[in-house]
């Protein structure tokens, strides 16, 4: 009997030490990305999707490294008129680039390789990291303030102007710059 109880409290005291936070949930907030949103630049009003747009981040590297390169293919789509982007995170004062590549005029050359013209806009996206108390089991994230983002102008630009919405990217509940083109 008194083994039974021993075994009884030994267990009561193993569940009472769990706590909720030793497991971070989906659902709670962690390090967000830039959210852009693409609008039409004679109608600013009006989402306007950009078709076959490749996007590189310079300095984001995947896990496990795909390549010697310190670029990272971020986004490959043929239609869109949003995108998340991951920022880097480290020193206090840091910048990110992106470089944008719209493909103008795609078609099928006698070889069948595809042939394309594209157009490539270079964002630069300054800010300065804090990294913030999540909870135990998800540690910490950061967040990012004083974001400016501004456009490195190479006289045949896709991209006519950037409107920054915000200036703290605390998560992704909101968009955070967009871009008329």
């Amino acid at each position: 009997m008194k083994k039974l109880k021993f075994l009884v409290l030994t267990i009561t005291l193993i569940l009472l030490s769990c706590e909720r936070d030793d497991i971070c949930a989906e659902t709670t907030s962690t390090t967000p990305r830039l959210i852009i949103e693409f609008y039409d630049v004679d109608n600013n009003d009006v989402l306007k999707n950009v078709p076959r747009l490749t996007v590189y981040g310079e300095g984001l590297l995947t896990e496990p490294p795909t390549s010697n390169v310190d670029e990272t293919l971020i986004y490959n789509d043929n239609n869109t008129n949003s995108i998340a982007l991951p920022l880097l995170i480290g020193e206090e004062e840091s910048e990110t680039t992106i470089r944008f590549v719209l493909e103008k005029d795609t078609h099928l050359r006698l070889d069948d390789d595809v042939d394309t013209n594209s157009n490539e806009d270079i964002l630069e996206i300054s800010y300065t990291s804090e990294y913030v108390y999540v909870s135990r089991a998800c540690g910490y994230k950061s967040v990012f303030n004083d974001i400016d983002v501004s456009r490195n102008a190479d006289g045949d630009t896709w991209i006519s102007s950037i409107e920054t919405l915000v200036t703290e990217i605390e998560n992704e509940n909101n968009v955070h710059v967009y871009i008329y083109h």
